[in-house]
């Protein structure tokens, strides 16, 4: 089962005690200080949690799977997200 943007607002609305409309704006918020703050190069680090940054992939040359033909790849700037020590122990049950 995958959490929802709405389903995601509605429990930070109950864990925090607020209204979902609240939830959903302050995620809206988050979501767009991170956008924001990628954008311009710089990182966002929530200690424990996860780190969210800029990678640069460079240029290369891929396959067609289906065709076997050569294809070239641009290179591109793509967002990473790296999981903190907390969360990765959450997940894994320690």
């Amino acid at each position: 089962m995958s959490l929802t943007r709405s389903d995601l607002a509605a429990r930070m609305a109950t864990a925090a005690g607020i209204t979902q409309a609240q939830a959903a704006d302050a995620l809206r918020a988050f979501e767009s200080t991170v956008t924001e703050t990628l954008v311009a190069g710089d990182s966002v680090k929530l200690t424990g949690f996860a780190s969210f940054e800029t990678s640069e992939r460079s240029a290369r040359t891929g396959r067609n799977p289906q065709t076997g033909e050569a294809i070239d790849i641009p290179a591109a700037t793509v967002a990473k997200i790296t999981p903190g020590a907390a969360l990765k122990s959450a997940v894994k049950g320690s």
